[in-house]
């Protein structure tokens, strides 16, 4: 038996709080919604530390006037990346936040190394923090990382190994800022694809030449689903300010091991950091999105000094949406697997008894192994269960293959509420992602209404806005097969059905052992494989401390709150 636990917070509440049984009986009309109710305030954030927030004197807790491009896929994402990196030179500035980076990884045409050497050669500033991993025979990426540490460093930049994290924690964040000596052109891209093997895949979902090892049931290139986003205007100030405030860090890189002095020398990791350049002001208004820059960090010892008591401003900004949501959830999800953070979805279920919630989730683990395989899906076993019991035929869970029949590897981290607010970044839905890594997510809200029907699914007034519906049709499309018509799809509520019967034909041509023509659409209704009931008993306390740990203050882990 799971008990579900609720969270509530009196600065996270809304005009709805409380049980509600339908929507507000609006007849279609848009109000003006302010920034406001969706987004974090500075209290709400909760980290009076950060300089995201003071950096704009007494002003809100996010920017307005940004140019945000959703790119979907690795591909897409690297041949931004790997243009805007071939036009750097003297003045600009290069700054990377990474969990893996692969030296030899081809964005377009030349390799990540390549392009961050050419960089350098024609005069940019080239610097990194990128996760100093676990050994290989782990199956992480400490030698990837350090073998683009060492062709960084050696032609002039500064790339460093970074171990400040919590125990058994990561620094998980994916971020580059690019500045501009024309500081308004400056770009920045965040979200969920890491710059390594694996990640270079498009639309069709072939896989990447340059493999990643996964279970092996993904085949020898296995198909990767992500998802990117470039930022300019404001906030590409908020990233910056992410990226300097882990590297004006004073703590040592790496206190915990002295013997990993070798790896220091041997990729000319400095000892001390080389400063930064006085910090500019924001790039100016280069669009109309709001954008507000969300973080994961752990209380830890030595502090962060940018989060003495951690940041979770990521687990409260789902809290605080979910708690508007009255239509549906979209989401798209590499670990769906924490009862705690599950809690937060059904509650809104309960609360809301017309709300629908789509996950889309991979179909194994990315190790799946004997040991690896329970330790990973007891947490998705939990949550799924938490969530059913509370929606019923209210929740779908999917996962995807492609035209082959080959699984695809959900990495993507995105979620859409009510075609309103939307995030996409490097957070996961379990309680590492909420409170014990390093992440980085950015959550979007568009001014301009949508004038399709429904204007208004949540019928509260807020209104369909163009972004975000736009991001849920081209992925729904993608899934679903570009043979269903988009007016098809713009009503979610609609659509959930077009959902259940795409994955029951595809499952049911794959139970008569593919005969005849293959149903259009990649969605299949995902089952987590259940758990022997022996094997919890070793199984939950390993989860709880090494592969889902909390990373909060003791104070809150008591209480049950974020």
């Amino acid at each position: 038996m799971i008990r579900m636990t609720l969270w509530s917070y009196t600065t996270l509440t809304d005009s709805a709080q409380g049980d509600v049984d339908h929507p507000c009986g609006c007849t279609g009309t848009v109000r003006s919604v302010t920034e406001a109710d969706w987004f974090l305030t500075r209290d709400e954030r909760g980290n009076p530390a950060t300089s995201i927030d003071r950096g704009r004197d007494s002003g809100p807790a996010w920017t307005t006037g940004n140019a945000v491009t959703p790119l979907l896929h690795g591909r897409s994402y690297f041949s931004r990346l790997a243009e805007e990196l071939r036009t750097v030179g003297s003045g600009d500035a290069v700054w990377i936040l990474d969990w893996r980076g692969d030296a030899d990884e081809r964005l377009d045409g030349a390799t990540l190394g390549e392009l961050l050497v050419d960089a350098i050669h024609r005069g940019a500033d080239v610097r990194g923090l990128v996760w100093r991993s676990h050994p290989d025979e782990e199956k992480f990426s400490e030698q990837e990382n350090v073998h683009l540490a060492e062709v960084v460093n050696r032609a002039g930049g500064e790339i460093l190994l970074d171990e400040r994290v919590r125990r058994f924690g990561s620094h998980h964040q994916k971020l580059v800022v690019i500045h501009r000596a024309d500081h308004d052109a400056s770009v920045a891209f965040v979200g969920g694809v890491d710059l390594g093997h694996g990640r270079n895949d498009d639309e069709g979902h072939r896989g990447d030449p340059q493999r990643i090892e996964i279970d092996a049931r993904y085949g020898s290139t296995p198909a990767w689903h992500d998802a990117q986003l470039e930022i300019r205007g404001p906030a590409v100030g908020d990233l910056a300010r992410t990226f300097r405030e882990r590297w004006e860090d004073p703590t040592p890189l790496d206190h915990r091991n002295p013997f990993r002095d070798t790896i220091r020398h041997l990729v000319r990791e400095p000892r001390r950091v080389q400063p930064l350049p006085a910090e500019t002001a924001s790039p100016a208004k280069a669009g109309d999105i709001a954008v507000q820059v969300l973080r994961t960090y752990p209380k830890k010892r030595p502090s962060f000094p940018f989060a003495p008591d951690g940041e979770r401003s990521i687990a409260r900004a789902y809290i605080k949406a979910l708690r508007r949501a009255r239509s549906f959830v979209y989401i798209e999800d590499q670990y769906l697997w924490s009862a705690e953070v599950a809690g937060v979805l059904a509650a809104a279920l309960h609360r809301v008894r017309d709300l629908r919630v789509i996950a889309v989730v991979p179909r194994y683990p990315d190790r799946d192994g004997h040991v690896s395989g329970p330790l990973q899906r007891i947490g998705q076993v939990e949550a799924v269960e938490l969530v059913r019991r509370a929606g019923g035929e209210r929740v779908g869970l999917f996962d995807l293959e492609n035209e082959d029949g080959d699984p695809i590897y959900v990495h993507a981290k995105v979620c859409i509420v009510d075609d309103v607010w939307m995030t996409i970044g490097s957070d996961n839905l379990n309680l590492r992602s909420w409170t014990h890594d390093s992440e980085l997510t950015c959550a979007l809200l568009d001014p301009t209404v949508d004038e399709r029907a429904p204007r208004d699914p949540a019928n509260r007034g807020d209104g369909a806005r163009r972004l975000p519906r736009d991001v849920r049709l081209r992925l729904w499309r993608e899934h679903l097969g570009h043979e269903v018509p988009e007016e098809q799809l713009l009503d979610p509520i609609a659509a959930f059905a077009i959902w259940r019967k795409t994955a029951s034909r595809l499952d049911a041509w794959h139970a008569r052992g593919g005969r005849g023509s293959r149903p259009v659409g990649r969605v299949r209704h995902h089952e987590p494989e259940p758990l022997a009931r022996w094997s919890t008993i070793w199984v939950r306390p390993i989860q709880r401390l090494a592969v889902d740990p909390d990373g909060r203050p003791r104070a809150l882990q008591r209480s049950r709150s974020f």
